[in-house]
């Protein structure tokens, strides 16, 4: 238990490594740049909402009417994680109340008092502002993470169209490259 608890929380192989395997992840999707985009910003704006448990769910919605790629989408909601809740959270209650009240000089909510009575009505004045505030935060956040994927997936798709280019080429003998045997594990 207490393992699985550290590994979550510190990954085993670094947090680089399992950024980059992630990014990985998002550039080999097989959709065109826009769809693969529009689905992580879909999924990124979604992180921004204080529907917990509904993210997928949102992000797909969201994604099929932008015409985005839905495991994309599921793909960008990590956006939205144990680590960035808190800052996400805080930052839309703060604007949303801002936006709502035209200023913000109300504190926050006691939580252990939701937290322990968990009807709708207790919880309507966080979950307000905080969806108020997301709305816009999402929408630049999605937008940023649209403009920065899909220049990302449109570079790699151009890069490895090149590589298999290459690849089929015929060489000297007139074979294309990758029909020709490998000569590695004769000796």
């Amino acid at each position: 238990m207490h393992h699985r608890l550290r590994v979550m929380l510190w990954p085993r192989s670094s947090w680089r490594r399992s950024f980059l395997y992630f990014i990985k992840r998002i550039l080999r999707l097989s959709a065109t740049p826009h769809a693969i985009a529009a689905g992580v910003a879909a999924g990124v704006f979604t992180s921004f909402t204080p529907f917990l448990g509904l993210h997928f769910v949102i992000s797909f919605a969201i994604a099929w009417v932008i015409g985005g790629n839905l495991l994309a989408a599921a793909l960008g909601t990590a956006v939205g994680n144990p680590l960035t809740f808190p800052f996400i959270f805080a930052a839309t209650y703060k604007l949303g109340h801002f936006i709502w009240r035209g200023e913000h000089q109300m504190p926050p909510p006691h939580l252990g008092n939701y937290l322990v009575e968990k009807s709708f009505e207790q919880l309507m004045p966080l979950l307000k502002p905080m969806t108020i505030g997301g709305i816009p935060l999402g929408l630049m956040a999605g937008l940023i993470s649209y403009t920065v994927v899909y220049k990302m997936v449109a570079a790699y798709q151009a890069a490895r169209k090149e590589r298999f280019a290459l690849r089929r080429q015929p060489d000297a003998t007139g074979e294309p490259q990758q029909d020709r045997p490998s000569l590695k594990g004769i000796q």
